[in-house]
């Protein structure tokens, strides 16, 4: 098997010779560090690991080629700064919101998740139908500019991939967030249904017309829909309105990506997600992630509840990597049980932060190598 095709069999709770070792990686700050600490310059951190780990991981040959299909909005809002004050910008980001960050940063950090970012938000593009109609006209699913010039060369080499080719897009809560702000789509939801139910009817709209363009020349490996709408304890918004406004989207979405082909279906949430995976099981996904630890996830008990229902993708503690040593340890054999079982792509809960060294990333590879068969 190829790592395309353990993917897949893994995501659909099916058997495999061994699981892909596939994780969120790190970001800009932790590659800094690595650097100094023991990661070569200039060459790929998995490459590397593996190498100095003695992982004999199958690389695929195939060149990595993505559709290059553009999703968001088109044009994009001009990106500025407004204000620099007190060690911090104030700009105009890509979305068209008002943020606050760090003068260590800029706005192009904004546009590409490059770093851990704290941002502050201070105003947003919708917030009246009016600004809704107005913002439309950036998502017009005919514009010739989502799609690459050279888009039917891509998709033919794509045919000949051995590697799981995903592609992303936003679910309808992480819209209308980007679009409203975080506060007042709560509060939208309250005091305006109908005009939540237009937005997300649009998006949803908007979403499968894309689609329909894509399938008719190439159908990815899966689709991953991104969805963070949890806090630490509980979902962003109760069972009951995810029920009612976002389940019929993602059913919507997900009957269309079946019929076109797409093998696996999947939904991305940091924080708890214990009420979400239900509704995602019901909904038709197969896979979710990152499982994070911190928040109260549990891959053990959610293998146990679900069964082959729903798979996973992530998991693995973050912070007990960055301790490393025994803790690592403890962490990787809790864990081992349910990469046996099936359905499970072990990996960090999120991206790895700069605490976590080289030295205790190579004890983890190790680890993660035993515990997905390729060691």
């Amino acid at each position: 098997m190829n790592e395309r095709e353990r993917f897949i069999a893994v995501a659909t709770n099916k058997a495999t010779d061994k699981i892909p070792m596939m994780t969120m990686g790190p970001r800009e700050s932790t590659l800094a560090a690595w650097r100094e600490q023991g990661l070569p310059a200039g060459q790929d951190w998995f490459q590397a690991l593996c190498e100095q780990a003695e992982i004999p991981y199958e690389f695929s040959r195939a060149p990595r080629v993505d559709p290059g299909v553009i999703f968001r909005m088109e044009p994009i809002f001009e990106e500025k700064v407004l204000e620099h004050r007190d060690g911090h910008y104030l700009v105009q980001d890509w979305m068209g919101n008002i943020t606050e960050i760090s003068d260590a940063f800029d706005y192009s950090y904004i546009r590409s998740a490059r770093d851990f970012v704290t941002r502050k938000w201070h105003a947003f593009p919708v917030n009246n139908r009016e600004q809704f109609v107005a913002i439309q006209s950036r998502y017009n699913p005919d514009d010739p500019e989502r799609f690459p010039v050279d888009y039917l060369e891509r998709v033919s080499l794509l045919q000949q991939r051995d590697y799981p080719q995903i592609m992303a897009i936003n679910g309808p809560f992480w819209q209308l967030r980007e679009w409203c702000g975080f506060e007042p789509l709560c509060t939208m939801l309250l005091d305006d249904p109908e005009f939540i139910e237009e937005m997300i009817s649009f998006w949803s709209d908007y979403i499968i017309a894309m689609f329909e363009r894509i399938f008719r020349s190439y159908v990815p490996d899966a689709i991953i829909v991104n969805e963070d709408m949890a806090y630490k304890g509980a979902s962003m918004i109760s069972p009951a309105m995810t029920r009612s406004y976002l389940l019929p989207v993602w059913q919507r979405w997900a009957a269309l990506a079946r019929a076109a082909g797409v093998p696996v279906l999947m939904i991305d949430s940091d924080g708890n997600i214990d009420e979400l995976i239900p509704l995602w099981v019901e909904s038709g996904y197969d896979l979710c992630m990152p499982i994070e630890v911190a928040a109260g996830c549990d891959i053990v008990k959610y293998q146990q509840r679900f069964g082959t229902s729903m798979a996973y993708w992530g998991g693995i503690d973050k912070r007990a990597i960055a301790r490393g040593g025994a803790e690592l340890e403890a962490e990787m054999a809790r864990l081992a049980p349910v990469a046996r079982a099936g359905g499970y792509i072990p990996g960090c809960d999120h991206g790895m932060p700069s605490d976590i060294s080289w030295a205790n990333l190579l004890h983890f590879g190790r680890l993660w190598a035993e515990m997905t068969g390729w060691r």
